[in-house]
């Protein structure tokens, strides 16, 4: 086993675009020089501008997948994507606290696409209360974390679970983050002299992923989602279509 790389485990769709999901961690890992493993939750048929079909991954095949991965490989962090719903996020995040209690998660909480495909089941948002507690990271986007706060999920007191809420979607501040952690707010701001950004499909997807691949090189949460926010940056830059080069 190869012990030179860190390795982080993403858990999340299959996006045949190579775009999003577990193609674009990946593609995210080796370019931070993370090992990364994957596990499906869901196929799906989609370009990087639609998706036309999703089919969900028996949740047992899911969580043996993980399993097994995880009792071989020292998993450092694990990241999140999309999922059915609270169940199926729970026993996820049950089988990772049983085999790797010291990893590092993180959920980008991916409840409806851009094109308004829709992909968690939003009459489930209720029972992610306790769920939230044992997460180290959720990455919404400003739609999202309105979502989750209208049901009360930030509400309990003396959570460890950060929030890092995105601001690609702000109508004010716009590209400016704001992280959430220990009963403070801090402003994560887009890079100042960076003339264009091109919208990415996949961004969510590749932001997380680096704010894990840092977790598990040993950065603090703070410094990991600013590095994550310098990569991610670099992304959008890249080229002006919706399909982004890592480099």
């Amino acid at each position: 086993m190869q012990t030179e790389r860190p390795f982080v485990m993403t858990i999340a769709g299959f996006d045949p675009s190579g775009g999003a999901g577990i193609l674009a961690d990946c593609k995210t890992f080796e370019q931070l020089k993370i090992q990364g493993l994957g596990v499906c939750t869901a196929m799906t048929v989609q370009t990087e501008n639609t998706c036309l079909h999703l089919e969900w991954q028996p949740l047992d095949q899911v969580v043996s997948a993980i399993g097994i991965l995880i009792k071989k490989y020292p998993v450092k962090a694990v990241k999140i994507g999309v999922v059915k719903d609270a169940e199926f996020l729970n026993e996820i995040i049950k089988t990772v606290k049983l085999h790797a209690p010291e990893a590092k998660i993180v959920w980008d909480p991916v409840l409806k696409s851009t094109s308004e495909f829709g992909f968690f089941d939003l009459n489930t948002v209720s029972r992610l209360k306790n769920i939230l507690s044992q997460m180290d990271l959720i990455t919404p986007n400003y739609n999202e974390y309105r979502i989750l706060k209208d049901n009360n999920l930030f509400d309990q007191p003396g959570s460890s679970c950060a929030v890092l809420i995105k601001g690609g979607h702000r109508k004010d501040f716009l590209g400016t983050d704001i992280l959430k952690h220990e009963g403070r707010e801090i402003a994560i701001y887009p890079n100042e002299t960076t003339l264009t950004y091109y919208p990415k499909h996949g961004s969510g997807c590749v932001l997380s992923s680096a704010i894990a691949a840092y977790l598990a090189g040993g950065e603090n949460l703070e410094t990991a989602c600013r590095k994550g926010k310098v990569y991610i940056e670099k992304f959008l830059t890249q080229t002006p279509g919706l399909l982004g080069f890592h480099s």
